[in-house]
């Protein structure tokens, strides 16, 4: 089924403000390096517009990332959320790190 249904449009989340983030970008910099200006960045990140499939591969390639890294129906749960959630089900599973 395709993701868009007649009149209405499934939200397309993003880490991208995080990613970012992480790695000391601006949205200058990142716009440079996708092609788009700083603005369309912002709006990507505020979740006021979507990428095309181009663009999104553009983002992915920059962060060295998949795309389900980066973009998700879904909302993300926060990194560290998921860092240590599975940090704690290793050791009750009795894994070691």
């Amino acid at each position: 089924m395709s993701p868009v249904r007649r009149g209405e449009t499934l939200p397309i989340h993003n880490r991208i403000g995080v990613l970012r983030a992480e790695r000391r970008m601006t949205r200058a910099t990142l716009a440079e390096a996708i092609d788009v200006n700083p603005q369309t960045v912002g709006a990507l990140e505020r979740g006021d517009h979507y990428p095309s499939l181009d663009l999104a591969l553009r983002i992915c390639e920059v962060f060295g990332l998949p795309v389900e890294a980066v973009f998700s129906r879904s909302e993300f749960a926060p990194l560290s959320t998921e860092l240590y959630g599975r940090i704690e089900q290793h050791d009750k599973g009795g894994e070691s790190r």
